[in-house]
């Protein structure tokens, strides 16, 4: 057994603080990479092309590689040939495990740009994997995540509008994401009904915050609260909204 790099010194530079653990910087040769501290060590990110800086078949990633492929296929007039066995399905589901693992971290230094990014990247994963691959448990199985992976897009896409102060831009964002969330067909999986019950909530929740930080009347809110309210089937809680929404608009004698 050979001698270790030992990692102590390394790791006692940078002590564990779960509220400080995220440190973006560049490395020797400028690239940007992130660092990540746990309790028992670091991990380090590109942050920018593949997450752990690996080119896969000489590609950036393995999604790039098989949609080379598939254009490949039909430039040569087999499209219809093209298809994803269980083992690249496998790969590429690993691949984007890594991208999830980093859009994470950028949730946490809310770097929306990048996070945006890799939601949007990890998406075509999704659709291309559906669509192309051979067996059906590969077709459904990232199928589960998709109502978190819309939400986590529809996040980040949001922020970046929330920040420049274009309210009427986020909300849109987020009310696009919830019919899409909502309009998927339902899978016979507790995944995929837990993550699209959370993600609608949690969409609605964020499109609440959203209404409150922008400068609007009143009667907006109550008018907003009312679409909430019949969108959540309350309908007494919308009877009520209705009387007072009446009431402000009535002209004052």
């Amino acid at each position: 057994m050979g001698d270790l790099v030992d990692l102590r010194e390394l790791l006692e530079s940078w002590p564990y603080n779960p509220d400080a653990s995220v440190r973006v910087g560049k490395g020797k040769d400028g690239r940007l990479i992130m660092q990540v501290r746990l309790p028992l060590g670091i991990e380090q990110y590109e942050m920018d092309g593949r997450p752990d800086g690996q080119r896969p078949h000489g590609c950036e990633s393995v999604l790039d590689h098989y949609l080379h492929r598939q254009t490949a296929a039909r430039a040569a007039g087999k499209a219809n040939a093209f298809r994803l066995n269980g083992e690249q399905c496998a790969e590429l589901h690993g691949e984007g495990m890594l991208y999830y693992y980093r859009y994470l971290r950028l949730l946490q230094i809310k770097d929306w740009g990048r996070m945006t990014r890799d939601t949007a990247r990890n998406l075509r994963l999704f659709d291309f994997v559906h669509h192309y691959a051979e067996r059906e448990a590969d077709q459904k199985h990232l199928e589960q995540w998709r109502p978190y992976l819309l939400r986590m897009h529809a996040t980040a896409s949001a922020m970046i509008e929330w920040e420049q102060e274009r309210h009427l831009q986020a909300r849109e964002i987020l009310m696009n994401a919830l019919n899409q969330i909502e309009a998927l067909p339902d899978m016979d999986e507790d995944t995929f009904r837990v993550e699209r019950e959370r993600s609608v909530s949690a969409l609605r929740e964020l499109a609440r915050q959203i209404d409150k930080s922008r400068p609007i009347s009143e009667l907006e809110l109550l008018e907003i609260e009312l679409r909430e309210a019949i969108n959540a089937q309350a309908f007494e809680r919308a009877a009520e909204l209705r009387d007072q929404i009446r009431t402000r608009r009535e002209p004052k004698q």
